[in-house]
């Protein structure tokens, strides 16, 4: 039950991501809609597509629609009362989102019997799947494919994940595992700046 009210916290979070991109592009309420909904909700409904996992998560549960939705508009009307998002804290929140959207998707796939490296690129989708489709939407080199630790991050809690899996570990514990890998480096990638070298 934790895990589906971090899943909702996190399509929450990237629903607002989206708006701010949206807003940045000077985009309308329709588009800002639109680039909330990819964001949050664009790498779960590829990942169930390439599963072939029946309906759609959203589809099953139209809470996560009513959650992207009720995040917008409020974001909306925030931005529109001169309302500045603290980019420290969105970032955190990110931060949480994106670790929990990995290990959902990678739990998923592996009860769908994908092979465990078949399930650790389905959580990388899921968690990076919505914020490609969103920056390649507003015209920006997508996120994960610029120097910062994000993918990475989930790469890392996805082996960490399947290796707690392949130690016959509890699968909270996996899963906890996982998430806690994925966000303590992501969280320290922000702190700290890093980033990974460029090729060239």
């Amino acid at each position: 039950m934790l895990i589906y009210w971090l899943d909702l916290f996190g399509t929450a979070v990237f629903a607002i991501t989206g708006v701010l991109a949206a807003s940045r592009c000077r985009m309308d309420l329709f588009g800002a809609l639109v680039l909330a909904s990819v964001t949050a909700i664009g790498g779960g409904t590829i990942r169930d597509m390439a599963l072939d996992a029946g309906m759609v998560f959203w589809v099953q549960d139209p809470l996560y629609l009513w959650v992207i939705v009720l995040t917008s508009l409020a974001t909306m009307l925030l931005l529109g009362r001169g309302f500045v998002a603290k980019q420290g804290l969105l970032a955190i929140a990110d931060a949480i989102g994106m670790a929990v959207f990995m290990i959902i998707g990678a739990s998923k796939a592996h009860a769908y019997g994908a092979p465990m490296i078949a399930a650790m690129v389905m959580g990388i989708l899921t968690a990076c799947g919505g914020g490609i489709i969103r920056d390649v939407l507003a015209h920006q080199m997508p996120l994960v494919l610029r120097r910062e630790v994000y993918a990475t991050a989930c790469l890392a809690g996805g082996l960490v994940w399947a290796c707690a899996l392949g130690l016959n570990l509890n699968d909270n514990i996996a899963n906890l595992s996982g998430i806690i890998t994925a966000l303590t480096i992501r969280l320290i990638a922000i702190k700290y700046h890093l980033s990974l070298p460029r090729l060239g």
